[in-house]
């Protein structure tokens, strides 16, 4: 499987047609996001809407998947529905390892099929399946039904939308093997308007591990520092969850639509309390010996006797900001309530839950009544937010169809811009400061992840737009090659440059491996191109209001530095994603 050469699968859902070719530019692009990117300019239309059928739908792995621990990832492509601009989602779970045996290095979706189909595809074998009895359940029951529907074992992966991307949501996340998401920007959407509520990879291929002395040494030191060191057990052991107390410590926790920055109860959804009394067991991704993922449970009961449907549930750091502090939820179990609905629907929790907490403060101003939200929304009402996130996923009114948009485009509509926590999409669960409110709404991905500006903020007082600006493109740049290789970013204290430029070398990639700076460059750039391409301007990006009367331990935020950081950052975006535009211009 090392070759110089990407093996992608086509599939057209309009003509049922199916192809494998062959595309140039492994030692350019390396893999993942370099990868996805170089496919939408071969296969996508600039100038297209979003929901063209013919626009791609991409998913894309890395040189490094398989052979290391936590090259786990697998990153989707697609225009987004939220912005119409090129966008990428990263998922963990089973997907990457499965396309590694499937004997693939990115599937293209594009077309529309004529009734709701699911994919089962493979090394040898590609099935359409027409499956409209599924359009309308949700998350869990159709992941049932997928799996009845293909049968197999060993390494399999399944991929599928709820009800908010049949509704073509933009809040509308893929679930992939039930605990992981390609969460952000509207994936789960561009499924649903291709009438593809479910994908099933099956690995029935092998694939050979290099055979000389230098890969089973680098195997062995990456995994030793993976598992014999204090490196990564925080994320065994309380995971992101441990995030909770110490933001709220530093006054820099998203509350109450960020009316606030700390509560005083927020003990009640911490890392700790829920290990103590919520957590089930621990889960992984496929290939990763950390096991990061930590499953609670909620409970129903369905009869007088005291009888109880159990059911797990998946959380995170995002996920409690998102349906707990945000929306002044601070009981663990009820989170896990709202958070079960979220799964079940196929919403994006961290769009969702801001979204609903910006609805819940515009009722508290009499902007929305609940002549538009049907039930009452207040913080704190966990029942009333487990109605309303079915009712935004689907669409059941107009107030709910407009919100699913987006909260800017709610807040357009029925007033309410100041108090939208929105940076590029809803905010991420970090209230430190300028660094990251700019490098999120800002960002290719406009994530948190898209480098650490929440980090950033709590290392310096400096307030130095170019320096800011400085840290913000160099730190993207070393993660674009990481999500190149498709390694997880909890890895990013261990996989460094000269370690990662080993483990290339050990698999057989040494002209990838000798240039990885050169590379990790042109990724960054053409990823800006791209984007730019299909409309992006940061220029248009705006912050509102609230972000600039917030406080937290550094005091309040300093307005002029905030606008010289974003005039800065913008200039830097604008200088990676429009040198040799024209080319891209031409081709469209």
């Amino acid at each position: 499987m090392i070759r110089d050469y990407f093996k992608v699968l086509t599939i057209n859902l309009t003509s049922g047609q199916s192809t494998i070719v062959e595309v140039d530019g492994r030692n350019e692009v390396a893999g993942g996001s370099g990868l996805a990117a170089l496919l939408f300019n071969k296969f996508g239309h600039f100038a297209k809407p979003w929901d063209d059928p013919e626009q791609p739908l991409i998913f894309a792995i890395g040189p490094l998947t398989g052979y290391f621990p936590l090259m786990s990832k697998t990153v989707c492509a697609f225009k987004s529905p939220y912005h119409n601009q090129y966008a990428e989602s990263h998922a963990g779970g089973r997907s990457a390892l499965t396309l590694r045996f499937a004997d693939l290095d990115a599937v293209v979706i594009t077309g529309k099929a004529e009734k709701p189909v699911c994919i089962l595809l493979g090394s040898r074998h590609i099935e359409i399946k027409e499956a409209h009895y599924l359009w309308g359940m949700d998350v869990f029951a159709t992941g049932k039904y997928i799996r009845h529907m293909f049968r197999g074992a060993g390494h399999r992966s399944i991929l599928r939308i709820g009800p908010a991307g049949e509704q073509g949501s933009p809040m509308a996340c893929i679930n992939a093997d039930t605990y992981r998401h390609f969460g952000r920007l509207g994936g789960g959407a561009v499924m649903g308007v291709k009438n593809l509520k479910g994908i099933a990879i099956q690995g029935d291929a092998t694939f050979l591990l290099p055979e000389n002395k230098d890969y089973p040494k680098i195997f062995e030191e990456v995994h030793k520092q993976l598992t014999d060191t204090d490196m990564m057990s925080k994320y065994h052991d309380l995971g992101t969850p441990n995030n909770v107390i110490p933001l709220n410590k530093l006054r820099a926790l998203p509350v109450r639509n960020l009316q606030q920055t700390s509560d005083p109860n927020i003990a009640g959804i911490s890392g700790e309390k829920f290990a103590e009394v919520a957590l089930l067991r621990n889960n992984a991704c496929a290939g990763c010996p950390v096991g990061c993922i930590h499953i609670g449970f909620v409970r129903e009961r369905f009869s007088e006797e005291n009888r109880y449907l159990y059911r797990q549930v998946a959380y995170d750091h995002e996920p409690i900001f998102a349906t707990g502090s945000m929306l002044g939820v601070l009981d663990c179990f009820r989170v896990l309530d709202i958070m079960d609905v979220v799964e079940r629907m196929g919403l994006d929790v961290i769009s969702a839950g801001v979204a609903l907490s910006w609805a819940t403060e515009a009722v508290e101003k009499g902007i929305i009544s609940e002549k538009e939200t049907i039930i009452p929304l207040k913080f704190g009402y966990a029942e009333g937010y487990k109605e309303a996130m079915q009712h935004l996923a689907l669409g059941t009114n107009e107030f709910y169809q407009i919100l699913s948009k987006g909260t800017l485009v709610a807040a357009e509509r029925y007033n309410g811009k100041d108090f939208a926590c929105v940076l590029g999409q809803e905010m991420s669960g970090y209230a430190t400061g300028e660094a990251f409110f700019i490098s999120q709404a800002l960002g290719f991905r406009h994530s948190h992840l898209d480098s650490a500006g929440y980090s950033y903020d709590q290392k310096t007082d400096e307030k130095n737009a170019a320096k800011a600006a400085d840290f913000l493109v160099e730190d993207e740049r070393g993660r674009v090659f990481l999500t190149s290789m498709l390694a997880c970013l909890f890895a990013r204290g261990v996989y460094n440059e000269e370690l990662l430029g080993r483990c290339l070398n050990s698999v057989g990639y040494p002209d990838l491996a000798g240039s990885i700076s050169d590379v990790s460059r042109h990724i960054q750039k053409l990823r800006w191109k791209t984007r730019f391409a299909t409309g992006y301007d940061p220029k248009s990006v705006s912050i509102p209001k609230r972000f600039t009367e917030i406080v937290n331990w550094k005091g309040a935020i300093d307005v002029e530095y905030l606008h010289n950081l974003k005039d800065e950052y913008s200039r830097r975006i604008i200088e990676l994603g429009t040198d040799d535009n024209k080319k891209t211009e031409e081709k469209t």
